[in-house]
């Protein structure tokens, strides 16, 4: 499929006074760069708006983001700025609009060519890098995925992928520099700015996917003829996948909703793994009883779908529905997934000839376990977290929620055609009785040293009982195993990412089991005086 775009493109003309006044420069000096780092991400809080939370990611901060990824770009290759092509998009954020032609006046002015995407996903983003027509040097997501409507952040992309911790490290220290001297890296020949519907372009690629997945034999351009297919898009970036990727297929999209893009998210928080969003598709599910629901997060790199009785297919769910239809095409294969999966996963994977490889939490550390493991020769075609963040080796390990509904779909029409449903894939998962997760906060400035001293003393305790047993090869703190008819399950405590929380997932295989597991750990962890345990009470 050729997809060098037929789309109009304009040029555009934006004040380009960037030489930073010392008041501009005194504002960006107040500013804690290295605050602005989440991860392989940047976010920060770009509107006034909600108590205690002072804006830190403004348009001169923004502007200078822009300039530094440039720099950052010159020196991983050997091109010079001039010679550079980058891509910008956003979400639907109320700061959406400001934040990009910020970023795109700082990339600019180093002479370099730019595309605007206006409303864009953060997967069209990367795609713009490896898309014929478009072959971008670099990419921009503004977005800052589920957060409320005052935050935002940049996503960061070139041909390899998303950027890494180390990489965006890099860039706010060029960042840091150029707010010190107030010198932007700049040309005398401005780049040239360019509107362009990408979009559309890469909308076309998952159609051409379901044509091609599907092959039918009657309706070939459109195969989801007689599919009643829900979306709810949050009022996020997703709203494209109902009238440029449904329709186009035959869909009914009848009952889809928040669809327009809306910054202030006025229906539910964009966020498949909010309850009152899940509640909310499933029941438009069943209100306009349709054959299936997608659910997308702000930006589109998560999802989460629903069947047509209305029942979730998330979470473990997701995960076992997906590795079945991987393991049909390369049967197998690892499937790597975050730490807290569940038993009966790993039992539904190995049923199906595949191997089961829990990693640790972050969709980052979940792909590039994945590709590490091909490249020691171990064949891995899905790194999938239960947060819905998914990467198939098939689409250049990119998190792209809109590709996994893509090979939902495909699965969907190809079952009706088998007068068999797509939930038929997973009816032999087997799935705890109750689950739990507490968030235990940590009361001390050191609580990443207080919180791996936790999980230590925990493991020596555990390895101490008679029906608990210590999990091998856990790669995040500990998980432990339950034995005992009254609990029959596990649990895992762990470290959070980011925060001074130790998150306790605990699953059980009968009821009640979930509460002894708890109240066994609680008597333990009480002598840890600089841990919260009131999630145990709530």
């Amino acid at each position: 499929m050729n997809l060098s775009g037929q789309n109009l493109t304009t040029h555009h003309k934006f004040d380009f006074n960037l030489v930073l006044t010392m008041q501009t420069i005194n504002n960006i000096n107040n500013i804690d760069w290295q605050k602005l780092q989440n991860g392989s991400d940047i976010r920060g809080v770009a509107l006034e708006g909600v108590a205690d939370e002072a804006v830190n990611l403004t348009p001169e901060v923004v502007k200078i983001l822009g300039n530094a990824f440039v720099q950052w770009l010159t020196q991983q290759g050997n091109k010079p700025a001039t010679d550079l092509t980058i891509a910008i998009g956003r979400d639907s954020r109320l700061s959406g609009e400001s934040l990009s032609q910020a970023v795109i006046e700082g990339i600019a002015i180093a002479g370099c060519q730019v595309y605007n995407f206006d409303l864009a996903s953060t997967p069209a983003m990367f795609m713009s890098t490896v898309t014929a027509g478009f072959n971008c040097d670099g990419a921009i997501m503004l977005t800052a995925s589920h957060l409320p409507f005052n935050r935002n952040g940049l996503k960061f992309f070139t041909p390899q992928g998303g950027l890494g911790k180390s990489d965006i490290t890099d860039i706010l220290n060029i960042a840091l520099n150029i707010a010190a001297t107030g010198n932007l890296l700049s040309n005398a020949n401005q780049g040239k700015i360019t509107s362009r519907d990408f979009i559309s372009i890469y909308a076309a690629r998952l159609v051409d996917t379901v044509r091609q997945g599907v092959n039918h034999p009657d309706h070939f351009e459109q195969p989801l003829t007689g599919l009643k297919i829900v979306v709810d898009a949050g009022n996020g970036a997703g709203g494209f996948y109902a009238d440029k990727v449904l329709q186009p297929l035959g869909a009914d999209i009848t009952g889809s909703q928040f669809l327009d893009p809306d910054g202030m998210f006025p229906n539910h928080i964009p966020n498949p793994e909010n309850q009152e969003a899940m509640a909310s598709i499933c029941q438009a599910v069943v209100n306009h009883q349709a054959d299936f629901g997608i659910i997308f997060d702000t930006d589109v790199d998560r999802v989460a779908a629903v069947d047509h009785q209305g029942n979730e297919l998330n979470r473990n769910r997701l995960i076992a529905l997906i590795s079945a239809i991987v393991l049909q095409e390369y049967p197998g294969s690892t499937v790597v997934t975050d730490s807290i999966t569940s038993d009966g996963l790993t039992q539904f994977i190995e049923h199906l000839g595949g191997k089961h490889h829990r990693f640790k939490r972050g969709y980052k550390n979940v792909i590039e376990e994945s590709i590490r493991l091909n490249h020691s020769g171990v064949e891995s075609w899905l790194a999938i977290e239960t947060s819905g963040h998914g990467a198939m080796k098939e689409n250049y390990f990119l998190d792209d929620g809109a590709y996994l509904a893509t090979k939902l779909l495909v699965e969907l029409a190809t079952t009706k055609q088998q007068g068999k449903l797509l939930t038929d894939l997973i009816s032999n998962l087997k799935e705890p009785v109750e689950s739990e997760e507490f968030r235990l906060k940590i009361q001390t400035e050191d609580f990443q040293a207080y919180g791996n001293q936790v999980i230590a003393k925990l493991q020596e305790f555990a390895s101490s009982q008679s029906d608990w047993t210590v999990v091998p090869n856990n790669y995040e703190g500990v998980r432990i195993s339950c034995n005992s008819p009254t609990e029959d399950g596990w649990f895992l405590l762990r470290l959070s990412l980011h925060d001074p929380v130790i998150p306790l997932n605990i699953e059980s295989n009968t009821p009640q089991g979930v509460d002894n597991i708890a109240t066994r750990l609680l008597e333990f962890l009480q002598d840890f005086e600089a841990l919260d345990l009131s999630a145990f009470k709530n």
